[in-house]
């Protein structure tokens, strides 16, 4: 039986304060940023970033004299010490805290769901009331299954917004079957073995949102280089900037039939791994501006938080001449840049490659050689995807269903 995986979705929700209480808010957000960047000063030039018992000892009691309570103390010590790392690892100047942002312990709330209010903890022991502003699609959260976690206080632009992360514990399947994934311009293609490597399915899926997305980053690129020194003090070119880069991250995240698929076969969904997708230089300037990981890594990661809902598991895995390799032990001849010629079928590099991905995916979990099976009982390369309902894919349900009773 798989040990339990904790899946986190953090919601964003406006907030109001009654009239008084707003400025003990923001007074308490102002000093917890000073406090945070008084951390961050003095551990700055230390040769390494000191531990938290350390941390504890140098200034848990001047920030106990200031007003904070004990668990602030301790969030202050986190997040200083977050940016402290996370900056000189990529070799960047000391930070500058700018944002009235502040992370509150579990201890230092209380959320009532009920009456959608927030009572937060500030300084020298008192406590503020925000009214928040609910959405409906919050309310799958109250089914019981979510605890609320920690929770984060911003104030910009005159307005409050509370991030509430619920976070929930989810019992992974097991698996009976490998999904290859290879993302394209103008498709999803997706190959499924079983797990002794005999094709199930192969599938194409319409898919034209990393265009979509691109065309869409472009713009507002361009925008950016029209006005490369005053952008950012236009008003107009900041709402038009930032229309465009909101709709085109939202492009990225309609991908729920990959989610979808890997249920019907219970399926564990293999990406290909593209960290170093701007050193490959296919294609030339050309192509360059296609390449760019945020796209890719968006929808990848979109649908693995899906997947992890659904307690589906997801790997990554080298995607090196994965499009170049046969996946059944045929001969494999290419026609051109997009379709091969694999024994005596003829079918797109797409699907070559999602084949090796599901492959290379199962290698990885059982970590031994993989038997290829080249008379599996189904034609190879030209099985479309089974509807839903059908036999195949009911086959793998039943047996998640029978080893789950």
């Amino acid at each position: 039986m798989s040990l339990p995986v904790r899946a986190t979705v953090t919601a964003r929700v406006a907030a109001v304060t009654p009239k008084g209480d707003e400025g003990l808010l923001v007074e308490f957000l102002r000093v917890y940023r000073e406090s945070v960047q008084l951390v961050v000063d003095e551990i700055w030039g230390l040769d390494e970033t000191p531990s938290w018992t350390e941390l504890h000892v140098m200034f848990y009691s001047r920030l106990i004299r200031m007003g904070f309570r004990a668990h602030h103390v301790s969030e202050i010590y986190k997040r200083a010490k977050e940016v402290v790392e996370s900056t000189k690892k990529n070799n960047g100047s000391k930070p500058i805290l700018k944002k009235l942002t502040a992370r509150i312990h579990t201890l230092d709330y209380k959320l009532d769901l009920d009456k959608k209010t927030l009572r937060v903890a500030v300084l020298h022991g008192k406590w503020v009331e925000l009214k928040l502003e609910w959405y409906s699609y919050l309310n799958k959260y109250l089914d019981g299954s979510w605890k609320p976690g920690e929770i984060i206080v911003s104030y910009r632009c005159g307005r409050f917004y509370v991030y509430i992360t619920f976070h929930r514990d989810v019992v992974p399947r097991e698996p009976q079957a490998i999904m290859g994934v290879d993302l394209n311009f103008n498709n999803i293609t997706y190959t499924i073995i079983n797990l002794n490597s005999e094709l199930v399915s192969i599938g194409v899926i319409p898919f034209r949102g990393l265009s979509r997305a691109l065309h869409l980053r472009k713009l507002a690129e361009d925008l950016q280089r029209k006005c490369p020194r005053n952008w950012r003090f236009l008003k107009w070119a900041r709402r038009i900037r930032a229309r465009w880069l909101n709709k085109a991250k939202n492009i990225l995240v309609d991908v729920d039939v990959l989610v979808e698929v890997a249920r019907e076969y219970n399926a564990v969904i293999v990406f290909e791994d593209l960290e170093k997708i701007k050193e490959n230089n296919n294609g030339g300037k050309r192509f360059s501006w296609m390449k760019p990981l945020w796209c890719y890594r968006r929808i990848q990661k979109y649908t693995e938080y899906k997947a992890l809902l659904e307690g589906i598991k997801t790997i990554y895995v080298n995607p090196a001449k994965t499009s170049k390799k046969s996946p059944n032990g045929k001969k494999i001849r290419f026609i051109n840049y997009r379709f091969v010629e694999l024994g005596d079928i003829i079918t797109s590099r797409d699907v070559v490659a999602s084949w090796n991905l599901a492959l290379r995916g199962l290698k990885r979990m059982r970590d031994s050689r993989v038997t290829w099976s080249p008379d599996s009982p189904r034609n190879e390369a030209v099985k479309t995807r089974a509807k839903r309902g059908n036999p195949e894919a009911e086959k793998y349900l039943k047996t998640f269903t029978a080893t789950h009773k």
